[in-house]
């Protein structure tokens, strides 16, 4: 029976990651998937990994609370520093600070799930992958690689599957992201454990100098000062 609930659950998460590809990674349908690994065997291993990091289990009982900045008072930071980094990408892309799904925090998947959310963006920042749907799957890959979040790794797989059957012009560029991203979350220190809001004035720099990101992507293909996603063009 539990061999058989594991299948059921299987092909809806499969489901889901469809509707995610379809309807161009809408968040709704993105949120859709990342809650069907809640209290699921691989989030399990997941929180193993990341209450296994050094401060990640104090992050884990404390709640350290879900990231929920003020973008206009980060603006007014001086321009190079994490906080005015973040702001000027929320307010160039014209994004929703609070685009995730709201959740409880009760159980440490609930928790982890919402932190990781809530941070996504942020983590664009810091790693220099752009937010075109090739440069979301490297910094989706330095999660992935780092606790081995399970929406993530289901996203990364489906893309590169679905690039290379239905559309190889892009597997190159799609690949070298991934990868670019998976080198990044083995050689820097753990994204998903950084109090971000208590440095939100330093130096951009400085926090890579602080996590090891030798090689941000930047100015790669699928970088932030190099791609843009279409609703900029």
């Amino acid at each position: 029976m539990r061999r058989f609930q594991e299948s059921l659950q299987a092909l809806r998460q499969l489901r889901h990651v469809i509707n995610v590809g379809r309807s161009g990674g809408d968040l709704e349908q993105v949120a859709d998937l990342v809650d069907s690994f809640l209290d699921t065997p691989q989030m399990e291993a997941c929180i193993a990994r990341f209450r296994a990091l050094p401060g990640g289990a104090a992050m884990l009982e404390e709640r350290y609370p879900p990231l929920q900045p003020d973008i206009d008072t980060l603006a007014q930071l001086p321009p190079g520093t994490l906080g005015h980094s973040y702001a000027s990408l929320i307010l160039r892309l014209r994004y929703d600070p609070e685009f995730f799904r709201p959740r409880p925090i009760d159980s440490d998947g609930q928790w982890l799930t919402q932190r990781i959310a809530t941070t996504h963006d942020l983590h664009h920042v810091v790693s220099g992958f752009g937010t075109s749907p090739v440069g979301e799957s490297g910094v989706l890959a330095i999660t992935s690689t780092q606790i081995g979040f399970p929406a993530y790794v289901s996203l990364n797989h489906a893309a590169q599957i679905s690039s290379f059957r239905l559309d190889v012009s892009r597997f190159t560029a799609l690949s070298a992201s991934i990868s670019h991203g998976v080198a990044m979350g083995w050689s820097a220190a753990p994204f998903c454990t950084a109090r971000w809001e208590e440095g939100w004035d330093l130096p951009l720099q400085a926090w890579r100098d602080r996590l090891g990101v030798t090689n941000p992507a930047d100015r790669a293909p699928y970088g932030l000062l190099v791609s843009r996603p279409a609703e900029e063009a």
